[in-house]
C-alpha cells in the first residue's frame, strides 16, 4: 500500500490490545433516512473492507453511497475532511506516520491506535473506531527460485544483492518518507536496486514477478497472492516496519448524529484476522476473480 509508515517495532500477527474507549454507541435506530458515504483507497483490500463496512451498515439500517477506489491516502483523507465521504478504512500506522507525521516508536498495536485516534480527534475532528487484528505491514516478496539463486532470506540479504535485482512496486514507493528510513536502517536498500519498475498496488506487481519482469516486489502482509503464488516473503530482520491494523476513520459529527455506526462496525472488526483477510483478498485477486460485493 501507499501510506506505509516509518519505523516502530513490528509484532507479527499481534492481536490488538485494548485501547482507549471508542466513541460510545448509543441504542436506538439510525437517524431517519440517514445515508452514509463510504470511501476507500485504490487497491483490493481497501475496497473489500469498505464493501464489508457498507454491507454491515446497510444491515444496521443505513443507506450507503459507495465512493470506492478514490486513490491514495492523501485523496481519501482530503475527501473525509471536505465531507465528500463520512468514513473509510485506513491503516493505523499510515494515519500515524503519513498524515500525522508521527515517527515515534510505540510498543504495541494498542498504543499506535491510541496515538492516531488522539491526533485525529485533536487536529481533524475525525475519530478511529476499533481496529481489526490483521497486520498488513509492508513486505518484500520474491519467487522461491530467485530467493535460492541469490541467497535471499532477509532484507539485509536483499540490500547486499540489490545492485543485481529489479524491484517492482507502487510508483510513489521510492520517494516516501518511510522508504528513505528503510534505506537508512539497512545501509542503503531502495537506492541500490538495479532498476525500479512502477507497477501500482494491485495485481501487476505479482504478474510482473511471475513473468520475470522484476525480481523482487513490494508486497503487503495479507496480499492473497503471496500464498496463492507460492512466493517467498523476505524477513524484516531489523524490525523496521510497524504494525498496520485497519479501522474505520469517521467524521466525529457523523458519529455523534449516528452513534450506532460504532456498534455495527466494532462488532465486525475482531473477525478480520490475517488468515481471513488474506483469503478474502485471494478470492478477488486469485483465479476466481470474485467481485468484492460477493
Amino acid at each position: 500500500h501507499e501510506g506505509r509508515g516509518a519505523h516502530s517495532r513490528r509484532i507479527p500477527n499481534a492481536a490488538v490490545p485494548p485501547a482507549t474507549p471508542v466513541p460510545p454507541a448509543a441504542g436506538g435506530e439510525p437517524a431517519a433516512g440517514a445515508t452514509l458515504a463510504i470511501g476507500s483507497k485504490d487497491f483490493t483490500e481497501a475496497i473489500l473492507v469498505a464493501e464489508l463496512y457498507a454491507q454491515v451498515l446497510e444491515n444496521a439500517g443505513y443507506k450507503v453511497d459507495r465512493k470506492f477506489n478514490l486513490g491514495a491516502t492523501p485523496i481519501a483523507h482530503a475527501a473525509l475532511l471536505k465531507g465528500d465521504i463520512d468514513l473509510y478504512p485506513e491503516y493505523t500506522s499510515t494515519g500515524l506516520q503519513e498524515v500525522l507525521k508521527d515517527t515515534n516508536r510505540y510498543p504495541d498495536a494498542g498504543a499506535i491506535l491510541d496515538a492516531v485516534r488522539k491526533g485525529y480527534e485533536e487536529q481533524f475532528k475525525l475519530t478511529w473506531l476499533q481496529a481489526s487484528p490483521f497486520n498488513d505491514t509492508n513486505a518484500f516478496a520474491t519467487t522461491a527460485a530467485i530467493a535460492q539463486q541469490y541467497g535471499l532470506k532477509t532484507y539485509s540479504d536483499v540490500a547486499a544483492k540489490a545492485a543485481e535485482l529489479r524491484l517492482g512496486g507502487p510508483a510513489e514507493f521510492p520517494d516516501r518518507v518511510d522508504t528513505q528510513g528503510l534505506d537508512a536502517a539497512y545501509g542503503g536498500f531502495i537506492s541500490k536496486f538495479k532498476e525500479f519498475k512502477p507497477l501500482g498496488t494491485g495485481t501487476l506487481r505479482y504478474d510482473g514477478l511471475k513473468n520475470g519482469d522484476v525480481d523482487v516486489i513490494v508486497a503487503f502482509g495479507t496480499d492473497g497472492r503471496i500464498k496463492g503464488d507460492g512466493l517467498t516473503l523476505l524477513q524484516d530482520d531489523k524490525n523496521f516496519y510497524p504494525i498496520y491494523n485497519i479501522a474505520p476513520v469517521v467524521r466525529m459529527d457523523v458519529i455523534e448524529k449516528n452513534p450506532t455506526i460504532a456498534d455495527a462496525l466494532n462488532k465486525v472488526a475482531p473477525l478480520l484476522t490475517d488468515e481471513i483477510m488474506s483469503g478474502l483478498n485471494y478470492q478477488v485477486d486469485g483465479p476466481d476473480k470474485k467481485e468484492p460485493g460477493d
